[in-house]
């Protein structure tokens, strides 16, 4: 196993990823393949652990992660077309970008723009998964959106929200003890927000 593979391997040991998977620590890590060169950071598939129990995971500031209470449907927003996400437990993206130069644009805009630039947009497990390894990349009013999750409706088309990553202002049903936590929301997907840029990658890779 590659340095960074060991040292993001050992900080999802140290917050309960295995626990979540039904893992050891040790069969936890050997699923994990090698850091790509270049490095990167180590996603956990939503066949691993769901993104709704990932979520808790995230902490800042010492307060733990949440999905906001009216999206009981999370594990439904699944990749869109197109996207090629690796069929395995854990896997790498490289290259991450907060997207801050997309914010007040809509999904609509933002997707063409970064396939355009051959970059790939963020699922929401590869969303939370950056922010197990690097909390603080999640700052008020710089956040994002990860546009690569959506929800098929039954007849067809897609669900109108989009999962976003931000930090909770403690307001409405989120509760006051939660202001400043990281938290699992959602947007809608033709609407504009000053403070969610777009996360993107380079690729998804095996390493």
């Amino acid at each position: 196993m590659t340095a960074d593979a060991a040292a993001q391997t050992a900080r999802l040991v140290e917050l309960g990823a295995p626990a979540l998977a039904g893992l050891t620590d040790a069969a936890f890590a050997d699923l994990v393949p090698d850091a790509p060169a270049g490095g990167g950071v180590l996603v956990v598939s939503p066949s691993l652990v769901p993104a709704a129990d990932l979520a808790p995971l995230m902490v800042l500031d010492g307060r733990p992660g949440f999905v906001v209470e009216d999206m009981t449907d999370l594990a439904e927003f699944v990749p869109i077309e197109g996207e090629l996400v690796p069929d395995t437990p854990l896997y790498w993206i490289t290259d991450l970008e907060r997207g801050d130069e997309m914010a007040n644009w809509s999904p609509a805009q933002a997707l063409p723009a970064i396939r355009e630039r051959g970059r790939v947009p963020l699922t929401v497990s590869e969303g939370i998964s950056w922010l197990l390894q690097e909390p603080e990349r999640l700052e008020r009013n710089q956040c994002f959106m990860t546009i690569a999750s959506r929800k098929p409706k039954a007849r067809g088309g897609l669900d109108s929200r989009t999962p976003a990553l931000w930090i909770s202002n403690g307001t409405g049903r989120d509760g006051r003890e939660r202001k400043g936590a990281p938290k699992v929301g959602w947007c809608w997907a033709n609407n504009r927000h000053t403070w969610l840029g777009f996360a993107s990658a380079a690729a998804r890779t095996m390493g």
